[in-house]
């Protein structure tokens, strides 16, 4: 797995969660926020924790934003500093850069300012947001606790012309497979003699710790 450098600006619930999921996914997260409290909280859960005004050019220069993959922008409801932010991390050279909007006004301004996406916080959840960026497989993430959670998740290749009673997932990974889907077609409650082609997405259920290992199989 090669691991990639994100920068999350913005330690409110939905950064830090992205922050501290991205960082247990294996990645090195330097994290950005006002409130050194909020900062000095976050700091055990990801590589570097740095109080600083992310509003300022030549601090993030210093902090060498040109240097990371991704930039995560979840300022708060402040607009006009997440329109800012957001324009200095991607004039300063970062490839990817996304951001939280509070509305579809908001987001509109980012995506003209140059963010590669925009989300909304109450439509992605943090966790999920942070395992679709570095997964490549996963197509949908929902944490049930923090044991437990469904996945959809693209066949991966040595899956693939082979049953369920073959590959035996359960017994491997620790995962249940709820569903198959091909095509326009689901399976429910697929049997141990279906086969999973190439392009099938499968619906498992498992713990998170087992489905992490699956996420890391194609990265």
């Amino acid at each position: 797995m090669k691991s990639k450098q994100f920068v999350v600006i913005g330690l409110g619930r939905f950064g830090s969660s992205i922050a501290k999921t991205l960082y247990s996914l294996g990645h090195e997260v330097l994290a950005i926020d006002k409130d050194e409290e909020v900062v000095q909280d976050i700091s055990e859960y990801v590589t570097h924790a740095v109080q600083a005004d992310a509003t300022d050019e030549a601090t993030l220069k210093s902090l060498g934003i040109r240097n990371f993959d991704i930039a995560v922008v979840t300022i708060g409801s402040d607009v006009q500093s997440s329109v800012l932010v957001t324009l200095l991390v991607k004039e300063l050279g970062v490839k990817y850069v996304i951001a939280k909007a509070q509305n579809e006004l908001h987001a509109k301004v980012l995506y003209k300012i140059g963010a590669d996406r925009v989300v909304f916080p109450e439509r992605d959840m943090g966790v999920r947001v942070a395992h679709n960026l570095c997964s490549s497989n996963i197509l949908d993430y929902i944490e049930l606790s923090p044991d437990y959670s469904i996945m959809e998740v693209t066949a991966l290749e040595e899956w693939e012309n082979k049953t369920l009673k073959e590959l035996n997932l359960r017994t491997r990974y620790g995962i249940n497979i709820m569903a198959i889907k091909r095509d326009n077609d689901i399976n429910i409650s697929p049997s141990a003699e279906d086969v999973i082609k190439k392009g099938d997405v499968l619906v498992v259920i498992g713990g998170t710790d087992d489905i992490k290992n699956i996420e890391m199989q194609r990265m």
